[in-house]
């Protein structure tokens, strides 16, 4: 299966901003545009820890 669960998807927020999260399917990771933070997915499971997310430009949206 690719892609992460559509339910969960829903349900996930950033742990900073409590904002929705962005599925970035290519990078695998979950987009934070609010905290420009984009957290990692590791094995199809969504890494939500301030500290393994990679910072992003708060400009640029893929």
């Amino acid at each position: 299966m690719s892609g992460l669960d559509p339910w969960l998807l829903e349900r996930l927020v950033c742990p900073v901003t409590r904002q929705p999260l962005r599925y970035d399917e290519a990078a695998q990771e979950l987009v934070s545009e609010a905290a420009g933070l984009a957290y990692p997915i590791r094995d199809g499971v969504p890494v939500l820890l301030p500290d393994d997310a990679r910072r992003i430009d708060a400009g640029s949206s893929a």
